[in-house]
């Protein structure tokens, strides 16, 4: 049996902080692969029509080309339309049945998460781990009694050191220490140059620079 832990999200761009995540999971929990999944259009946030689906993907391609364990997955993308947690994760769990999955958010879509669809089957049909940005307090009364017997506070903690529990958990986590917004990036990328040069892969930088992708 695999570990293996999903990221969705739209990557708006792909930055160094998505990364960490990736690479700070993998050592954490001992996962065997961790997966990026764009989004091709989040129905969460209708108001902001995001960077083009396949110029994400392709960013996140390059960013983890050389990264090993660490991959990018087209099937929301290659779906060409809106989708919901649920049905990717429902597809996700239909396509490794023998496999322990993760999905991956942040501390901004824990909080969300009451508006999400399904959202008490979400959290009941994988496990899940919320990374917490630093000085991001996460709270977890608003899910209710039910759905916080199953939380797991790693908080504080390097590795999960046999803290990994039977069914479906969710696993709380501060363990990277990186506080970077993609909305902050493409606002410092509006002039068409990218000041904030360490938060980028170079080769991700000169894509956004090939394409003008945020002016």
């Amino acid at each position: 049996m695999k570990k293996i832990a999903f990221f969705g999200g739209t990557f708006d761009p792909v930055h160094v902080g998505h990364l960490a995540i990736a690479e700070r999971l993998l050592e954490m929990f001992d996962l065997d692969e961790f997966v990026f999944i764009p989004a091709f259009h989040a129905p969460h946030k209708p108001d902001r029509p995001p960077t083009s689906a396949f110029h994400r993907y392709a960013m996140l391609c390059l960013a983890t080309e050389d990264v090993d364990r660490i991959k990018v997955s087209p099937l929301e993308v290659e779906k060409g339309e809106k989708r919901y947690t649920i049905d990717t994760l429902s597809e996700l769990r239909e396509q490794f049945p023998d496999d322990r999955i993760f999905f991956v958010m942040g501390g901004d879509s824990w909080m969300d998460i009451k508006t999400w669809r399904e959202w008490e089957k979400v959290l009941t049909i994988t496990d899940h781990i919320v990374v917490s940005r630093p000085g991001y307090d996460l709270n977890i009364d608003h899910v209710g009694s039910e759905i916080s017997e199953r939380i797991v506070d790693l908080r504080g903690l390097k590795a999960t050191a046999g803290r990994l529990e039977k069914g479906c958990h969710i696993y709380l986590t501060d363990a990277v220490e990186m506080d970077i917004s993609a909305t902050e990036l493409r606002i410092d990328l509006s002039d068409g140059k990218l000041d904030l040069t360490t938060m980028l892969s170079p080769k991700v930088a000169k894509y956004v620079e090939k394409y003008d992708l945020y002016t």
